[in-house]
């Protein structure tokens, strides 16, 4: 589900320290039914399992191979245009307790690299001829005793052309590429995160009353 934007502001997160020159273009809710404050790292595993075993629906992989063609063919994401050519990775702005957070763990979607990861946040970038963008993570309390994942996308577009590349792909991210991010991140955790959140939980009250 879209949310405001200032839902992301309005937390305490660390990629606030960093990242003011970037713009806040989309932010989005993501259920996690029976969720605990402890599950952000559950979450990221679920999904990294389900980054790996992900069916996407046929427009989505139409559009995204659309996109790599077109990539492909003008040099859109050549290495000269990524990090550590056009642009100097997020990595480099970090203070030195988030530097040491990477895991160098996938907990999304490729092709984003890690930026830092901690227990209820995480950072991942991406950068090509059109943007460069960081995808945040946090963990959130979702009101009803629950928590909620949130994707914060921050952007930096590459002047004009890659201002009118944003706003040509508006609707197609509003309309079909986040509705089934939606549908695949929440059932990553129904699948796979609170399965073993329990399985979890029920390890360490076995292991208790073992000892007891």
């Amino acid at each position: 589900m879209r949310i405001p934007k200032a839902a992301h502001t309005a937390q305490p997160w660390r990629i606030h320290e960093f990242t003011h020159d970037f713009k806040i273009e989309d932010v989005w809710s993501f259920r996690a039914p029976g969720a605990g404050p402890d599950d952000f790292l559950v979450m990221l595993n679920a999904l990294r399992t389900a980054y790996d075993n992900r069916k996407d629906p046929a427009p989505v992989r139409f559009l995204f191979a659309v996109r790599w063609k077109l990539g492909a063919l003008l040099g859109w994401d050549a290495p000269r245009a990524g990090l550590g050519g056009r642009v100097v990775s997020l990595r480099d702005r970090l203070p030195h307790d988030l530097a040491q957070t990477a895991t160098h763990a996938a907990p999304c979607t490729d092709p984003f690299t890690e930026v830092y990861q901690l227990d209820n946040e995480a950072a991942r970038e991406l950068a090509n001829k059109t943007v460069h963008d960081i995808m945040h993570l946090g963990w959130v309390p979702s009101g009803d005793g629950a928590y909620e994942l949130r994707m914060a996308a921050l952007v930096k577009p590459n002047g004009l052309f890659g201002r009118l590349y944003m706003a040509a792909i508006a609707p197609f991210r509003y309309l079909i590429v986040y509705p089934a991010l939606t549908r695949q991140w929440e059932r990553a955790w129904l699948d796979l995160g609170r399965p073993h959140r329990h399985a979890v939980q029920t390890a360490g009250r076995e292991a208790g009353n073992a000892d007891s």
